[in-house]
């Protein structure tokens, strides 16, 4: 899956809508498919379609739907085991279905078959029920304002030659209806500080300045990925 793909997210925001009653769940999957076409689950017994398998979900006891966005060496919400892992690390995302004594990871990938058909297939894998290791919104939306002063202080201190980039449109937030406004207002400043993170390169920077700057775009990327996963989870707190 592309790292710039938001369909982990758009399934975990929108089937949390939906499991708190916010959207039925023909509009969940239509979300879902809107952002990333057909929407096919790898199982056992073959392919099923999401909403299918979202609904036997909860008929055995789905809870919620969690978020991680995780690359090598920072697994932001992933718990194990490795096989999960390993699979959610090499597509930087994955959703978690969260059942009271269990988990159910699914990882994405793209399925295109000929020259039409572009959808989303999904893997369905066994994921630990342990909690994972993430920040509450309050904790996410102050360390994300850190690091954005930090960057912004480090890369005009950099100074080199002016690169001419366009400036980033506002960004959808991405979120479903029930979300808190300040989730929403979270998942909006990361969105367009991803759109930076993107369009930033080192044209015309010494080695100095490029080392600097990297170091000061990673930490801003962990906060970027880090808020995005709590304004994503705010929704469950609220139940």
């Amino acid at each position: 899956m592309h790292p710039d793909s938001q369909i982990s997210a758009t399934l975990v925001c929108w089937g949390n809508a939906w499991l708190t009653g916010q959207v039925g769940l023909d509009e969940a999957v239509d979300r879902v498919e809107r952002r990333g076409g057909p929407q096919l689950v790898a199982t056992g017994t073959g392919d099923t379609g999401l909403r299918g398998f979202l609904a036997d979900l909860r008929m055995d006891g789905m809870k919620s739907l969690r978020l991680a966005l995780p690359v090598p060496g920072d697994p932001l919400g992933l718990t194990g085991p490795p096989p999960f892992n390993s699979a959610a690390i090499e597509a930087g995302q994955a959703a978690i279905a969260v059942f009271p004594d269990r988990c159910v990871g699914l990882v994405p990938a793209s399925d295109r078959r000929g020259s039409s058909y572009a959808g989303v297939r999904w893997s369905a894998l066994a994921a630990s029920a342990n909690a994972p290791d993430v920040p509450s919104l309050a904790e996410a939306e102050h360390a994300l304002t850190m690091a954005m002063r930090t960057a912004t202080d480090t890369l005009l201190g950099l100074g080199g030659p002016a690169q001419g980039h366009p400036r980033p449109r506002d960004a959808d937030d991405g979120l479903a209806p029930g979300y808190p406004a300040r989730a929403h207002r979270v998942a909006a400043l990361a969105a367009r500080l991803a759109a930076v993170l993107r369009v930033a390169d080192d044209r015309g920077l010494t080695s100095g300045q490029i080392a600097a700057r990297g170091a000061a775009l990673r930490d801003l990327d962990r906060a970027v990925r880090r808020a995005r996963v709590a304004a994503h989870h705010a929704i469950t707190e609220l139940v």
